[in-house]
């Protein structure tokens, strides 16, 4: 299966803009052969935590009619968004996986939530898992992925592919992103799939540099730091991995 990784420049607080941009960049990943596509971290808003909570508005459930665009782009998807809850408190910070037909496949909540993050979203407490194409997938998004045991338990069930929906800025995001996500691939022998803002994102400007990993931690595609697109890489149900351009 050829996973895609996705990087854009979001318009804050617009969550229609930003779903038809990612059903663009869902587009060219499906063009180039891949049959999975994952965004970053708040990929309908930005990382607008005053704006997220503020504004019930910019929450998205998972039959939100604002994901159509992307829900209805022929390529499975994982986009991360503010997931309203069932008893109308705070909501999750959580990764919604669609297939390519648009049926939800599974939704993750992010269980580390960083600093900030405390005071307007409250903590998932379940694994992020599901399968395509013969293939058992893991989720993490941004700061869970500083905990080893959730990888861990990721490779001890099974799972052959993380992906990892992100925010790392141009500051001491570009060292943290090279060091934790190879170190997943190297300790835990799965591949990863890193998806980062490039771009303003609240008070942080994205690094980009989304980016595939093999188990070991062998980098087998990355973007550049500045540019929207997407990087692709080709992961089979077992055996050697190989790399695409």
């Amino acid at each position: 299966m050829r996973i895609a990784a996705a990087q854009l420049s979001c318009v804050p607080g617009d969550v229609g803009a930003n779903a038809a941009r990612a059903a663009e960049l869902a587009a060219s990943a499906r063009e180039r052969g891949a049959e999975l596509v994952v965004f970053p971290e708040f990929t309908l808003t930005g990382y607008e935590l005053e704006a997220l909570a503020a504004d019930p508005g910019l929450w998205t459930a998972a039959d939100d009619p604002r994901l159509d665009p992307l829900r209805s782009a022929g390529i499975a998807g994982a986009v991360n968004v503010a997931l309203p809850a069932a008893d109308g408190g705070r909501p999750f910070i959580a990764t919604l996986v669609y297939g390519a037909d648009g049926a939800l496949l599974t939704t993750y909540a992010k269980q580390h939530l960083y600093q900030q993050e405390h005071d307007a979203f409250r903590a998932g407490s379940d694994d992020g898992r599901f399968e395509l194409g013969g293939i058992r997938f893991s989720l993490g998004v941004c700061y869970d992925n500083h905990f080893p045991e959730l990888t861990g338990r990721a490779a001890a069930d099974g799972c052959r592919v993380h992906l990892a929906s992100t925010l790392y800025g141009s500051g001491d995001g570009i060292g943290e992103r090279a060091r934790i996500y190879p170190g997943i691939a190297r300790d835990h022998g799965l591949y990863v799939v890193l998806a980062n803002h490039v771009g303003p994102a609240g008070r942080w400007t994205g690094c980009g540099r989304s980016a595939v990993w093999a188990p070991g931690g062998a980098l087998l595609a990355e973007a550049g730091p500045a540019e929207e697109g997407v990087v692709t890489a080709e992961v089979p149900a077992e055996g050697p991995a190989r790399s695409t351009a």
